[in-house]
């Protein structure tokens, strides 16, 4: 991806070495609710997963933080990232008669505390709809190429755009939506109710992508770097890697296969049309 000395977003917070700090969930967050959706990308598992890498209480002194010159460079390169996500969607959000919000992404280590509660960087890329941010640990980037054999810049993009995706969700309604949701439904339904959630992030992650090739911003592989990170992150494949099979029921991402083609919808389409993933009747 082209983004070497291009303008970076004025929307990003650096928290790294600041450690989690403390607190309670705070309404509107996941307290209660799998709205959190931190339905992270990594995860592909259930809410108690999920859970699992949260708590509510902590402490952490505040340290001086130095960043490795790689480490420097992708915040530099999430940061181009995201600018470019604000000017799509503030365009796309324009021609609808809307007014786009740009969200924050902060940047943390370790853990990190958000509306949604306190997370660890196990949990992986974040977006919460409490506070309107997302959130990433750097490590994350090594993560994807080591253990998820998805190399290469723009497969980082697509992360970052499918978290935006999310930021998306929850301006358009749908996070509301989903959150409408989890309380009247069994935990498997809600788990397909949460797969067509992700895949619609995935389409407006490709949406964006569509945006960014239209801008002369990708380069040869690009495309094909977001679609191994997608079909990386499926749950089938991830299931079938942590575990050795699968378990349909539980999926609530979407297996490799569909986020490839949702991604891919949405790089074809560039157009909010066509995401409507809750009334799809094939995924």
């Amino acid at each position: 991806m082209k983004w070497q000395g291009r303008r970076g977003s004025t929307n990003v917070e650096d928290r790294r070495g600041s450690g989690g700090g403390g607190g309670k969930l705070i309404g509107g967050g996941i307290s209660g609710i799998v709205i959190v959706v931190i339905v992270t990308l990594l995860s592909g598992g259930n809410f108690g997963d999920i859970m699992g890498n949260l708590t509510s209480t902590g402490t952490s002194a505040n340290a001086p933080y130095e960043q490795t010159a790689q480490e420097k460079e992708l915040s530099e390169f999430v940061s181009v990232v995201l600018a470019d996500t604000e000017e799509v969607w503030t365009g796309i959000f324009r021609e609808e008669g809307k007014t786009y919000q740009d969200p924050t992404l902060v940047l943390y280590s370790g853990s990190v505390e958000s509306a949604c509660g306190t997370a660890s960087s196990a949990v992986g890329p974040f977006y919460c709809p409490g506070d309107a941010k997302l959130y990433i640990d750097l490590s994350f980037y090594d993560e994807l190429q080591q253990q998820f054999n998805a190399p290469g810049d723009f497969a980082m993009a697509y992360v970052i755009a499918h978290e935006v995706g999310h930021h998306v969700q929850t301006l358009l309604g749908a996070s509301e939506q989903l959150n409408s949701l989890r309380q009247s439904l069994s935990e498997t339904e809600f788990n397909k109710v949460q797969v067509r959630f992700e895949l619609q992030a995935d389409y407006y992650a490709g949406v964006w992508a569509n945006h960014a090739q239209g801008m002369n911003l990708l380069e040869e592989g690009d495309l094909e770097e977001a679609l191994t990170a997608a079909s990386a992150v499926g749950d089938d494949t991830i299931q079938k890697r942590a575990q050795g099979y699968v378990v349909p029921d539980s999926f609530t991402h979407g297996t490799s296969e569909q986020r490839k083609r949702w991604f891919y919808k949405g790089f074809n389409s560039g157009t909010i049309e066509g995401g409507d993933t809750f009334n799809a009747a094939e995924l």
